[in-house]
């Protein structure tokens, strides 16, 4: 295993010698009442990108218990979703309490007829093994991912070859589902969701009449922050566009975000003399509830992107390094911009005239 400490091959054997199951090749899972998910390594948008295969899995097995395990990073984006039955949240630093130790594997040794772990960008050695350390009679997982061996696969009995490189421009709403699809579970409908409720319709209803300018106002949200920086369209374009929009339209803006985005979100307000409200530091369902209530939704490639995705509103995702044909959300309306690597290669004017058409439309 080249590249690897001498400590972590020793563990791998270890485990390998202690933990290894046989493969088998059936394609056959028998009957499926309680399903258990793995997706602790996943950030936001990959969580909100992948979730058609809960729908697959709930279409295929309508009555069955669906379980996930998500981390602290990502469990937010699926709190209210119609296909988990069950929420777990991993999180490593809590694991050295003993207490919460105990608890957290009680809940994973619960009986399970089938456990799975997905795959993206990546393959999680600490997924692969929590699956094997789940109470589960079948455990399907990665075999390979784009060619290279997943040196824990011999923790599962029915294991996956997942090679992007097959179909390059695949949306991960799709190539999420390759890991079932062998056991014959699919889905047709790839859209993304995020639940809200009525209350956090009511809040956002709320929100917009108290900002609108005047009842004839479109609502526009922004967001200028991202978690890479390679993903963040430059501040002075985001200000030049809104300059160009509030010229051509009457609009009322809002910016979404945490506290994470504080540095941007404080640029973009203290340079412009126009009026920018913040929404920001809400859970998931608030924020899509008030996209889903806006005419205009214009984002950098992050996870804010997929949240607005999962809404009918008008949308235009900036990218720079991604494949937006990979990441981009899908459906009506739903339109992304990306000239080379650089997102900063984008043109405002480019900007400004698809939401022209978005917004006179």
């Amino acid at each position: 295993m080249p590249g690897k400490s001498f400590a972590s091959n020793f563990i791998t054997s270890v485990l390998k010698k202690i933990y290894s199951v046989e493969e088998n090749p059936s394609k056959n899972l028998g009957e499926v009442k309680k399903i258990l998910v793995i997706r602790q390594h996943n950030q936001l948008g990959d969580m909100l990108a992948g979730i058609s295969l809960f729908r697959a899995l709930k279409e295929k097995y309508p009555h069955s218990h669906l379980t996930l395990i998500s981390s602290i990073e990502n469990y937010y984006g699926v709190v209210k979703n119609k296909f988990i039955d069950e929420l777990i949240i991993f999180d490593k630093s809590k694991l050295f309490n003993p207490i919460n130790f105990i608890e957290f594997f009680k809940k994973i040794k619960k009986e399970f007829d089938v456990v799975i772990v997905p795959v993206t960008v990546s393959i999680s050695f600490t997924s692969n093994l929590l699956a094997r350390l789940s109470n589960s009679k079948i455990r399907i997982g990665p075999k390979s991912l784009d060619g290279k061996q997943n040196e824990s696969a011999f923790f599962f009995d029915r294991r996956v070859d997942i090679d992007w490189r097959k179909y390059p421009d695949s949306n991960v709403s799709e190539h999420i589902l390759e890991i079932v699809k062998p056991f014959g579970i699919d889905t047709k409908n790839l859209n993304l969701e995020v639940y809200y409720d009525e209350s956090d319709l009511n809040e956002a209803k709320k929100y917009a009449a108290e900002i609108k300018n005047n009842s004839e106002s479109l609502l526009i949200g922004l967001h200028v922050g991202a978690g890479k920086s390679a993903n963040r369209w430059a501040l002075i374009n985001f200000l030049e566009l809104i300059q160009k929009l509030n010229k051509e339209f009457n609009c009322t803006f809002y910016l979404t975000g945490t506290d994470a985005d504080k540095e941007e979100i404080d640029y973009i307000i203290s340079n412009t003399d126009l009026k920018l409200n913040k929404f920001i530091n809400k859970q998931i369902p608030q924020v899509a509830a008030l996209v889903s209530i806006s005419n205009l939704f214009i984002t950098n490639d992050t996870g804010i992107m997929h949240v607005a995705g999962t809404t009918e509103t008008p949308q235009i995702s900036l990218f720079g390094p991604t494949n937006p044909f990979n990441w981009a959300p899908c459906g009506k309306n739903k339109i992304f911009l990306r000239n080379s690597d650089l997102i900063d290669d984008i043109e405002v004017e480019d900007v400004f005239n698809v939401c022209k058409v978005l917004l006179e439309k």
